[in-house]
């Protein structure tokens, strides 16, 4: 069951239950459960750490908001944006995220720099990520409805060395893509060349 925080309506001008009223009709019954188990996991994360408990929620429940927009809206968006166009050629997967935070903006008045960087890079990391970046980028890959090799271990990163945990995934992920022969988002691979490649552990 999700942990439950004071809702000060802080970060967006509507209760807890309104906005997941929402975001749960903006999507498929199957991703609104996602989207709770990720809340859950993210909750789970943060209590390890001096967050603001309810901007990760709102993260959290916020971060796939427009995963099931059609995709011809999304191109629209992407065109009419100044994002860099070649994210045309990388699908919804890349899509929701890079574009989710302005639809998050525009429709739910969430205006919070933090909690839309954290949907923006929720898919792809980023080279610099916040705490919260972070978080959301680890509980989207180990919530509990995931089931794929390695996951308890990412799972247990999780909750004892976060940024390990960030690693991890990044790695697993390009690893993947590579084995499906799938083409790989150019910020995936700067991400991945910092946070994996360029790693040095500090032994001092």
């Amino acid at each position: 069951m999700t942990k439950q925080t004071e809702w000060r309506q802080n970060f967006v001008a509507l209760s807890r239950d309104e906005l997941l009223v929402k975001v749960a009709s903006q999507m498929s019954n199957k991703r609104f459960q996602h989207v709770l188990r990720v809340e859950e996991k993210a909750l789970e994360i943060a209590g390890k750490f001096p967050m603001d408990l309810e901007k990760v929620s709102i993260a959290a429940l916020t971060h796939d908001y427009a995963k099931e927009r059609p995709d011809e809206e999304m191109i629209a968006r992407i065109k009419k944006s100044q994002v860099d166009q070649t994210i045309l050629s990388f699908g919804n997967a890349i899509w929701h995220g890079v574009m989710g935070a302005e639809i998050v903006q525009e429709e739910l008045g969430i205006t919070d720099a933090e909690i839309l960087q954290a949907i923006r890079v929720h898919t792809t990391g980023d080279v610099v990520m916040t705490l919260l970046d972070k978080i959301i980028f680890v509980a989207d890959y180990v919530e509990e409805g995931r089931d794929f090799p390695g996951v308890e271990d990412a799972r247990q990163l999780a909750l004892t060395n976060l940024d390990e945990a960030v690693r991890y995934e990044i790695k697993q992920t390009l690893l993947f893509l590579a084995s499906k022969n799938q083409k790989i988002y150019p910020k995936t691979i700067d991400v991945y060349n910092t946070w994996v490649a360029n790693y040095k552990e500090d032994l001092c």
